[in-house]
């Protein structure tokens, strides 16, 4: 059915953002899950000092307005033919603002951001924490719940919002005093934008976001009192957690003319699985981007890990809740980019072909731990090296090593996750922007011994809130037509299990000796950065 520019037809649409680390994009959705108009924008961050890593709240917000507008302009459609709007977002970024002016405090305080790094280390050394794990191993020992196993594991993170919050509250006086007056709201960057699209009426967000903070208990389905409580954040600033699909709100008609029905706002990688028709228990999503993130469907229970899965809330819609458990690796497209700004390569297209331009990577080995290791190793203190260089080492050599420990990455946590998780892996599915990689996304296939799939759009997020919202609206009946929907460009089969005719848990056996090789360049890497 055509549109007219002033003409308004029957025809309807989603709507859907994604803010991202470095973009925030705006798709228009048609019935067909065809992407109809687009907007992208660059997130513009900002370094105040060293390892401080932030976003201007407003401008974020102005550029959110600005791609919602672009994109229904270029998919040609008045904003009245917009049925619901659904948005995804990075995770753990937030920022705090006064109650009542609306007007924040400081500027988003990213994940990226390491400015809680000594308190993050002074905590993990602490009496009380050498306390809590001694009490959670006795839990374990006496009630045998491996949640108090888990948490006699847990350390803090920079990446986590529990500890950039105590800087932040600690750090602007302002704050502390709002804090105190009862007069300040928390939020992730979801709850910013549903506090300005609804002109202050709203204070909340969605448990896969909540869930991503470090300070939910996904257990009990609530903010955590007891994490809360043990590091002095006050629960009142709070937002109110929600389904991942719910009417928020109407968008305030000042904004874009016309009011649009606010039906979803999920965490970014929680989107993507969506988007992935992950539905099933077993089900397996690799978003390969900055960093890998490799989530498994445990269904309606969280998995309780020993080795650094975490368990997060993928989706809650009507009274279902769908948990992943979690594990990533934080280098995989800045080990890309690292090796692009010192000129192995021009053009990211071309590391493919030059990775298979040679036969292996002449005992080359490259850890990719620009930010430490993650699990299951869990080394903050890892460094990133070459290992094994010789005088015929060539940029085709470095760049494979690079590729290579991308999907060395991806088979480390795989097999965590079968080994921890003990569900049968149903299906796999790939996105993000290394996926485009077909040496990665081979090789992957190869060590996992399983086929994987590559999705025809890499921007899973987008269609995931897409997903959620439309459901939520009406817009698409069921799953069973996402599902329809889904579009496959690629399928990946391991090479020596497709020739062989074994079963999915062969590993190519040429790989066996560099796979070892690069093992023990992990170890020499680990601890790199302790004091002597």
């Amino acid at each position: 059915m055509g549109t007219q520019r002033n003409g308004f037809t029957g025809e309807s649409f989603v709507l859907s953002v994604d803010v991202g680390t470095t973009t925030v994009r705006c798709h228009v959705y048609d019935r067909e899950a065809t992407v109809r108009g687009s907007c992208t924008a660059k997130v513009v961050l900002l370094y105040p000092e060293p390892g401080f890593v932030e976003m201007d709240p407003e401008d974020l917000w102005k550029t959110f307005v600005t791609v919602v507008k672009g994109a229904v302009l270029d998919a040609d459609i008045h904003i009245r033919q917009i049925k619901a709007l659904g948005i995804s977002t990075q995770r753990s970024t937030f920022t705090t603002w006064n109650r009542t002016t609306g007007v924040p405090f400081h500027n988003f305080i990213s994940w990226q951001d390491l400015r809680s790094a000594d308190l993050v280390r002074s905590w993990n050394s602490s009496c009380t924490m050498k306390v809590i794990h001694t009490s959670m191993k006795v839990l374990y020992f006496l009630s045998r719940q491996k949640r108090f196993l888990a948490a006699s594991l847990v350390f803090f993170t920079t990446q986590h919002m529990t500890l950039r919050l105590l800087w932040a509250l600690t750090h602007y006086k302002q704050l502390s005093q709002a804090v105190a007056e009862n007069n300040c709201c928390l939020g992730t960057i979801d709850t910013w934008l549903l506090h300005k699209l609804t002109k202050g009426k709203l204070h909340v967000t969605d448990y896969s976001n909540a869930s991503s903070t470090g300070l939910f208990d996904s257990y009990l389905m609530c903010w955590s009192g007891f994490l809360c409580c043990l590091v002095s954040l006050p629960l009142s600033i709070f937002p109110k957690v929600e389904n991942t699909g719910h009417q928020f709100g109407l968008t305030d008609p000042s904004i874009f003319g016309v009011s649009i029905p606010i039906m979803s706002t999920m965490a970014d990688q929680q989107a993507a699985m969506f988007g992935e028709c992950c539905f099933d228990v077993g089900d397996v999503k690799i978003t390969m981007g900055t960093g890998t993130f490799m989530d498994i469907n445990t269904g309606n229970k969280p998995h309780t890990s020993v080795a650094g899965l975490y368990p997060l809330v993928g989706w809650k819609i009507g009274s279902e809740v769908v948990y992943l458990a979690e594990g990533n690796a934080a280098s995989t497209g800045t080990a890309i980019k690292w090796a692009q700004e010192l000129e192995m390569f021009s053009d990211v297209q071309e590391t493919s072909a030059m990775a298979y331009s040679v036969p292996d990577s002449d005992g080359v080995c490259f850890v990719p731990s620009f930010s430490g290791l993650q699990a299951p190793l869990n080394d903050p203190k890892a460094c990133a090296s070459y290992m094994g260089l010789k005088p015929s080492s060539t940029k085709c050599h470095l760049v494979r090593a690079i590729l290579e420990s991308i999907a060395f990455r991806n088979k480390q946590l795989y097999d965590t996750m079968l080994r921890e998780t003990r569900i049968p892996i149903t299906r796999i599915r790939a996105d993000g922007g290394v996926c485009s990689n077909n040496f990665v996304m081979q090789l992957t296939a190869d060590l996992f011994g399983r086929k994987i799939s590559r999705p025809d759009h890499y921007e899973m997020s987008c269609l995931g809130a897409a997903f959620v919202a439309g459901l939520q609206a009406g817009f698409w009946k069921t799953r069973e037509e996402l599902k329809r929907l889904h579009t496959v460009e690629q399928v990946f089969l391991p090479k020596e299990a497709a020739q062989a005719g074994v079963g999915p848990r062969a590993v190519n056996s040429e790989y066996v000796h560099t796979l070892q090789s690069w093992e023990r360049a992990l170890t020499r890497s680990m601890n790199w950065y302790s004091k002597p």
